[in-house]
Parts: C-alpha cells; structure tokens; sequence
C-alpha cells in the first residue's frame, strides 16, 4: 500500500510541475496586466456591459497573449539558457521540450482564435491572431539583430486595451487610436529601463534590446527621455476622442508627468537604481491611467 501511495503522491506532483511549468510558460504577471488593459477596453466601448461577453473576450485574448509569450520562449530557448533572469524557464532548463513548448502555444492560439470568432466577433479575433503573429515572427526572430525590435514588439504590447474596445463592438477610430498610442508610447521607458538593468545579460546572449551598448547608456537615456517627453500629451488623447473629461485629463497630467520625471532622472543619472525606479514607476502609471480613464467614463455616462 505505501509503494501505491508513493506512486500515487509522485504522479500527483509530477502533473501539479507540469501545470506549473505551463502557468510560467505563460507568464501569469503579463496575462494580468493584459486582463486589465482588455476589460478596460471594453467597458469604454460599452454602453451596457455585457459581462459574461467581456469574460469570454478577456478569456480568448488571454489565450493568444500566453500563447505569444510561449512560442517566443522555443525560438529563444538558446539564448534563455545563457542569461540568468531566463535559465530557470522551462524550455530553457530542459523541463518542457520544445515540441511540447510548440504543441501548447499553437492550442493556446486555436482556442484563443476559435473562441474570439464565434464567441465575441470576426474582428477582434483575426486583430489578435494577427498580434500574436507580430510578436512571435517579427518582434521575436529581430531581437538579436536590431534595436528596432523594441519599436516592433511596442506593437502587439499595445493592442490589448485596443482588443477589448473591439470585442465590444468598437470600431477602428480615433477612440482606438488614443488607446494603443497610450500604451505604445509608455512602453518605451519602461522596456528600456529594463533593457539597461539586464543590459549585461542581454549583450553576453546577443539580444540588441538597447540603442547602444557600448556608450554609457547615453542614446538609452536620450530615447527613453523623447518617449517619456511624448507620453504627456499622448497620455491626454482619450479626452480628446471623447473617451472622458476634465477628471481624467488632470489624472493624465500628474501621472504622466510624474512618470516624465522618473525618465529625466534615469537620463542624468543611468544607474540600475534610477532604472530600477523607473521601472517601478511605470508600473504603477498605467494601472492607475487606466482605472482614471475608466471611472472618469463611467462618471460621464451614468
């Protein structure tokens, strides 16, 4: 009986690792964010909230979000093994094998995109099928040859707020348009703030995720201060396209500017802990952008 229950327990914890290799695989904290920026995009395109809709859409998106971050694991396995933030992911370690890797992120991808057509529209499932491909086939195989790939992979990192104004029957406008510049523009800081922190890691993997490595993080500095410059009247647009008012504009300017002077003192001063701030600055200037935005909307229209 005890070698039955040993066998039982080693079954047991074999399938919790595997479950807990497929839930890094997919990068819980990223799907979280992308949740947020999803429902979000969906209420402001909603003038009655159709709850159990928006679960399905945050669901299908999700799907092709993690599916994203799981195939861009099996083409970087290599290079996610010789950087030490990366070496314990599963691929990387040799826990999940790149077959088993493929098989999971192209499901993740059918059932994201089944989902979003026949259950939410046309629409919103070829955009996020289409932003999963730009991830995975651009952003991905461009990261060891150009520092453009950050400007590339800004794209499909700014369409899930976009994704749920289309999933609620938003159209491509200049509502649309605020949302994804909004997103796209702060990024820039953001990434470079951790490109410059891992900077070291990235160079010995061979990943250009910095303008510059061998100039003291200057043309870092100088991109990441244009970014941070445009974001305070980017962050403004939703006014603008009629999205919320005077409540959220003012939310916008303090956040943003904020946000512009963790920029400015990472461009002084490139430390690891003037970026590291900036980091953390970041994080919390989005969320915190888009629960304003939202509550602002929702104040106009009740």
């Amino acid at each position: 009986m005890s070698a039955v229950a040993g066998q039982a327990n080693a079954v047991g914890l074999s399938v919790s690792g595997r479950w807990s290799d497929y839930l890094q695989m997919s990068r819980p904290r990223i799907l979280v964010m992308s949740a947020v920026a999803v429902l979000a995009g969906y209420v402001l395109a909603s003038p009655v909230i159709d709850w159990l809709k928006a679960a399905i859409a945050v669901f299908g998106i999700l799907c092709l979000v993690a599916a994203s971050s799981v195939l861009n694991q099996v083409w970087e396995a290599g290079r996610d093994a010789r950087m030490k933030r990366t070496t314990a992911r599963p691929i990387a370690s040799g826990r999940v094998s790149r077959v088993e890797g493929v098989c999971f992120g192209v499901s993740l991808s059918i059932v994201g995109g089944v989902v979003l057509w026949y259950w939410v529209n046309p629409l919103t499932s070829i955009s996020s099928v289409l932003t999963m491909l730009c991830y995975v086939l651009m952003y991905t195989p461009l990261k060891p040859y150009s520092a453009l790939c950050t400007t590339v992979g800004a794209v499909p990192g700014a369409m899930p707020g976009v994704l749920g104004w289309f999933a609620a029957g938003g159209s491509v406008g200049s509502e649309a348009v605020a949302l994804f510049a909004v997103f796209f523009v702060w990024q820039f800081p953001h990434f470079l703030a951790i490109g410059w922190i891992y900077r070291n890691e990235y160079e010995q993997a061979g990943l250009r995720m910095l303008p510059s490595f061998t100039d003291g993080g200057r043309r870092t500095g100088i991109v990441a201060l244009v970014y941070g410059l445009l974001f305070v009247p980017v962050a403004c647009l939703p006014r603008y396209a009629g999205l919320a008012g005077v409540g959220y504009l003012a939310a916008s300017l303090v956040l943003s500017c904020g946000y512009l002077w963790l920029t400015w003192r990472f461009f002084c001063e490139r430390s690891d802990g003037r970026a590291r701030q900036l980091m953390a600055g970041s994080l919390i200037c989005l969320p915190v952008l888009l629960v304003c935005l939202v509550f602002d909307f929702l104040r106009l229209t009740v």
